[in-house]
């Protein structure tokens, strides 16, 4: 696995999904914030930021408890519909 900064290309060899489709990929990452690009010459570098990706963290363990609760009350709901069609 490559860390660190890398050119556009060598994302497109270790990709299964296509060169069109990793650019398009990266712009919306781009334009989220969460990953960077720096230009040399022709080629494009990327990088993870990883202040957005900290933000994303954060935000992620602070509504943890939120959907455990609501995917809990799926998995109920789910389970008493499965019990009525058992019986």
């Amino acid at each position: 696995m490559k860390v660190g900064e890398l050119p556009a290309g060598d994302l497109v060899t270790d990709a299964a999904i296509s060169g069109p489709a990793i650019s398009r990929h990266l712009k919306v990452l781009r334009e989220a914030g969460l990953v960077g690009q720096r230009a040399e010459g022709t080629k494009r570098f990327y990088s993870v930021r990883p202040e957005a990706l900290k933000t994303i963290s954060d935000w992620t363990i602070d509504h943890r408890a939120f959907w455990e609760a609501g995917l809990d009350r799926i998995e109920a709901a789910l389970a008493a519909e499965e019990d009525t069609w058992q019986t």
